[in-house]
């Protein structure tokens, strides 16, 4: 019997083998089929002929999109998802490396796609918006080698942000690293933060200042701080952050208490009533800051009371971790010891027992499932987890925890 011989696996290589004309046919038939794939080769194409061919292809498409009123269905949002992300692949594969300033103008028509889109997309899940700003890196980092090329470039990005203000203070906090410094700089000295503020739009304040903190200009940020942001207790630990960081220490101090007057930003509001008596009620963030304030005027100690008082309260355990870094040899050992006792005592008990897994510290977890496993009244999400973690060595108390609510 004649042995068979196993066919080519279905990838590049294989395909490969069939021959330019072979592919070529088998192409136009799925071409034929599926929208998508020939409009993307026809991208592919126009890439090979050039860019300025390309060019054209994409602000064709871009422009049939922007025009479309049709509303999208979320069985027909996967293509358009797919459409979107072809345009985008072939600015930034195929138009960026051999003319950027191009690429850069095609890359803000296609994010200028967004507010068409969002109104006649169904998009319960939020996907049309994750794809624009799972791209924004591109954008940036399109932006940054275009004005390298030629500085006016910067002009019509800068232009796009004050037209939508909004969308674009949200891609400019997705960009990651791609959002350089010197681009943050350049496209602020093209805004004049006075006049934009003045006659903006919606959202123009938020983009100015996640540009002012990406170009490093912390007093042009703080400048555009309200008094209710002041008073916020989240805001004014970053406002505290920063000034440390640059060694203002007195500034950083007065941002700080700023939180602790009551405003509208951090007074404790009850139902229907008038604002509860008391302080303002504070956050993990401006007490950490807080911390490292003391650290920065040189008080430690206190720096290290509070870092206990935290874990102490809600079993913090990077608190817990930070303490015992900042105490000399054996003595951590000592704390250490003090810091289990404590978890094993927190009222909560799964905040106990998830506290003394994660650390890890699994003898005192299983004895603190064999002394409390009765006040368990509601399921344990991470039982089975936490079980499998302590089964080898310690199987009873694993047991005791899989037979827990």
């Amino acid at each position: 019997m004649a042995r068979r011989v196993a066919p080519k696996r279905l990838n590049a290589a294989g395909l490969t083998g069939l021959g330019a004309d072979r592919l070529g046919v088998l192409l136009m038939e799925a071409a034929d089929a599926d929208p998508l794939l020939k409009r993307r080769l026809r991208l592919v194409l126009a890439a090979e002929a050039g860019p300025d061919l390309l060019a054209l292809e994409l602000d064709k498409r871009i422009a049939t999109v922007a025009a479309s009123r049709a509303r999208v269905s979320w069985r027909k949002r996967p293509d358009l998802l797919r459409d979107l992300d072809s345009l985008r692949r072939a600015v930034v594969e195929d138009l960026a490396p051999a003319a950027p300033v191009m690429a850069l103008e095609r890359m803000i028509a296609w994010f200028d796609l967004f507010r068409g889109l969002a109104v006649r997309v169904k998009d319960q899940r939020g996907d049309l918006a994750a794809a624009f700003e799972a791209a924004s890196p591109d954008l940036w980092a399109l932006a940054d080698a275009a004005v390298r090329v030629e500085a006016a470039a910067a002009d019509r990005l800068t232009a796009a942000i004050e037209a939508q203000p909004l969308e674009y203070a949200r891609w400019i906090g997705a960009a990651d690293e791609a959002l350089t410094l010197d681009l943050a700089r350049a496209l602020l000295d093209r805004m004049d933060p006075v006049v934009s503020l003045a006659v903006g739009a919606r959202g123009t304040r938020t983009a100015i200042r996640r540009l002012a903190d990406r170009a490093g200009d912390l007093d042009l940020w703080l400048s555009l701080a309200t008094p209710e942001e002041r008073g916020a207790p989240d805001f004014a630990a970053a406002a505290a952050r920063r000034l440390l960081a640059v060694g203002r220490v007195g500034e950083a101090r007065q941002a700080l208490e700023a939180a602790l007057k009551p405003s509208a930003a951090n007074r404790r509001f009850t139902f229907g009533r008038s604002p509860a008596a008391g302080p303002p009620p504070l956050t993990p963030a401006w007490e950490a800051a807080s911390i490292d304030l003391l650290e920065a005027e040189g008080r430690k100690a206190e720096a290290q009371d509070l870092r206990w008082a935290m874990f102490e309260r809600d079993l913090s355990a990077p608190a817990l971790r930070t303490y015992l870094s900042r105490l000399p040899d054996f003595d951590d050992v000592e704390a250490l010891d003090r810091a289990l006792a404590h978890a094993a005592t927190h009222a909560d008990f799964e905040t106990a027992l998830g506290f003394l897994m994660d650390w890890p510290a699994h003898r005192e977890s299983a004895a603190l499932i064999e002394r409390r496993i009765h006040e368990v009244r509601t399921p344990l999400p991470l039982k089975a987890d936490w079980a499998a973690r302590l089964a080898q060595k310690y199987p009873d108390a694993a047991d005791r925890l899989l037979a827990a609510p």
